[in-house]
């Protein structure tokens, strides 16, 4: 298996900045990563997924992470309408409540970059949203159903 992994791996050299360089390595060191290959693939694959949101048509999978005041049932039911209206996107939600009338909410969606930020805008817009992060990655899930086909 690790002859494996080994193949399928490329060398790359990089240049950088001395000062880029030792704060990567403090930021490879407060992780307790092995290597700086590690987190330089990690920031990569970050950069790829923000890209590939961007460009048009591009289907990415990832998570919306929401906080948000929950006084009244009035937050909740916005937020729900407005996840129906996202219905092909949003793939499930799990909530939690917190202290001081707080809640969490993490939606998993998939679909075109260009749709899940939409999705993101309209549940910012909502009164008693406090903070929203639409985290993305290239890897998608698989189809949850295969429509109009008989179960094997």
């Amino acid at each position: 298996m690790e002859a494996e992994l080994t193949s399928q791996l490329a060398r790359l050299s990089v240049s950088l900045p001395a000062e880029l360089l030792s704060q990567l390595d403090a930021m490879v060191a407060d992780r307790a990563l092995p290597s700086r290959s590690q987190m330089i693939a990690e920031l990569i694959r970050h950069e790829l997924a923000e890209h590939r949101e961007e460009t048009p048509g591009g289907v990415v999978a990832g998570t919306i992470t929401l906080i948000y005041r929950a006084e009244s049932g009035r937050v909740r039911h916005a937020l729900a309408q407005t996840q129906c209206a996202y219905l092909m996107e949003v793939i499930s939600s799990q909530h939690v409540f917190l202290e001081e009338d707080q809640s969490l909410e993490v939606l998993l969606v998939q679909g075109p970059g260009e749709r899940l930020q939409q999705l993101c805008d309209e549940l910012r817009r909502i009164r008693g949203v406090q903070q929203i992060k639409l985290v993305t990655t290239t890897a998608l899930l698989p189809p949850l159903h295969a429509h109009g086909e008989d179960a094997a």
